[in-house]
């Protein structure tokens, strides 16, 4: 009985026993996480270049990059445009801007893939800017300077131009945009193109480029007068960056017809490139009475434009020294010869004021009077760039180039006709001579690196126009200090201007 009864309390420690380890082992299994994914680590892309990573779970590799950019320039606008213009500054007035201070926040992203049809990438490049005294307090602008997509040699959207040389901003070498010899587009040009790869460095691409506002220098009809008159020197008025472009008074083409049609021819080697290209740009007028359509209008023609260029790279004066060298020569398309934004509010015009006298004349496609066809422009330009290394740390810029523009006999007297009998805004000349009108531009930068992608620069620049009228001008009412009246000696100027910036890039 004993033993039935001890029999007993085994099985059932037994039993206890085992029901207790079950409840344990269901315990700690429900305790036990669930098997966790995959880590997907962010892999690094060598594919395309330093800085590119896979995006996870794709085969997409991406580069983030950007930079901070500010400047101060002196007597002159922002990125050290010169006062040559028109305006307070080119006037030379007391009461005028003595120096401006820009800051930018630029944020590029760029995306390649791989496939059957070669190299997939998008590319957007964002700037926030602040000028001081243009914007509110804490304002500013947004632009959105390149957004494109490339695909089986394709290029959709906002871009260099094709037919300028890629190195079109010269950024290593100049700090502002004050130096506009050459092509400029500086916020890339809508297009759809498309280029050849031969091999060995050479490629061709031919482009269709939506050239409002880069490419529209304006054409003016010189009968009109009154608020439809050419807008005179040191006119008040001003247009904002690439909204209205070259919308003057005087101006009488409104809007593009047909984009321009580009092509170039490229040779790319470790020593450096050659680069020749070539652009038609269509030019047009409005009617000649613009409210009245039964007067008729001039019919349109095109226009030209052909560029030569290269660079040299590591050359025997040191590691990392280059030279650039263009020339461009432009019939009915000078804005391909006059680049940059500097004119955008400028309306197509320089003018500068000095030591008694003014210097100024117009940047323009072409020229027509009631019932006459449209005298087109020639222009043509050199510049050149070099650029030396004194250690890698230390580097010294040195840049120059000469921009003219004229309009032959019949363009140059029915300008001359239309200065002369008060159409222009601001008053009247008493001139004799030609519109003809060259711009030298010379400078220097030296920028020091003391760190990796952060630069200290200082640029000068001085800038002379070359204006062939002679006699006087004479305003029609106060201008800057001057009462209505004041004459003025026509005659070359000079400008001087300085320019400062600190960047850091990543």
């Amino acid at each position: 009985m004993i033993t039935d009864y001890c029999t007993s309390i085994i099985k059932s420690v037994a039993l206890c026993s085992a029901a207790s380890l079950a409840t344990l082992t269901s315990v700690q299994a429900a305790d036990l996480p669930a098997k966790a994914k995959p880590v997907e680590y962010v892999k690094i892309c060598t594919l395309y270049g330093a800085g590119f990573y896979y995006i996870p779970g794709t085969d997409t590799c991406m580069r983030i990059s950007g930079g901070i950019r500010v400047g101060t320039s002196i007597n002159a606008l922002a990125w050290g445009v010169p006062y040559i213009r028109g305006g307070s500054g080119g006037a030379n007035s007391y009461n005028r801007t003595y120096f401006t201070t820009r800051s930018r926040f630029t944020f590029n992203t760029d995306t390649r893939t791989a496939t059957d049809y070669g190299m997939l990438r998008t590319y957007a490049s964002l700037s926030l800017d602040f000028t001081q005294g243009y914007e509110n307090i804490a304002g500013g602008e947004m632009s959105s300077d390149y957004l494109f997509i490339q695909f089986a040699g394709f290029t959709f959207g906002k871009a260099v131009s094709q037919f300028d040389p890629q190195w079109t901003l010269y950024r290593p070498l100049v700090s502002g945009t004050g130096f506009f010899t050459g092509s400029n587009n500086t916020t890339g040009i809508p297009q759809l193109a498309y280029t050849a790869e031969f091999g060995n460095g050479v490629s061709a691409t031919i482009s269709l480029e939506d050239a409002y506002p880069y490419r529209t220098s304006g054409v003016a009809n010189t009968s009109l007068s009154g608020t439809s008159a050419l807008i005179g020197p040191f006119d008040s008025a001003s247009l904002g960056y690439g909204t209205t472009p070259n919308n003057f008074q005087g101006n009488a083409q409104g809007g593009d017809h047909v984009p321009d049609i580009v092509g170039n021819l490229r040779l790319d080697q470790a020593w450096g490139t050659l680069h020749v290209g070539a652009a038609a740009h269509e030019v047009h007028g409005t009617y000649y009475t613009p409210t009245n359509s039964d007067t008729g209008h001039p019919s349109a023609t095109w226009g030209y434009a052909v560029v030569g260029a290269f660079e040299l790279k590591n050359l025997p004066t040191g590691v990392g020294d280059s030279l650039k060298v263009e020339g461009t020569f432009a019939n009915g398309a000078a804005k391909y010869v006059f680049g940059g934004s500097f004119d955008t509010a400028g309306a197509g015009r320089f003018a500068r004021m000095g030591d008694g006298g003014m210097a100024f004349g117009y940047v323009l496609d072409g020229i027509y009077a009631n019932g006459t066809s449209i005298f087109k422009s020639e222009a043509w330009e050199v510049s050149a760039f070099y650029e030396h290394y004194w250690n890698p740390a230390w580097r010294t810029s040195v840049f120059g180039g000469y921009s003219h523009v004229a309009y032959g006999s019949g363009g140059n007297a029915l300008l001359l006709a239309a200065a002369n009998a008060g159409r222009l805004s601001t008053g009247a000349t008493n001139a004799t001579g030609s519109f003809e009108l060259a711009v030298l531009q010379l400078g220097t930068r030296t920028a020091w690196e003391p760190v990796k992608n952060l630069t200290f620069a200082a640029e000068f620049d001085y800038t002379r126009l070359y204006q062939h009228l002679n006699g006087t001008f004479t305003t029609s009412a106060a201008l800057f200090g001057n009462p209505a009246g004041s004459v003025f000696q026509l005659k070359d100027q000079n400008a001087y201007s300085g320019h400062i910036q600190v960047a850091r890039s990543f």
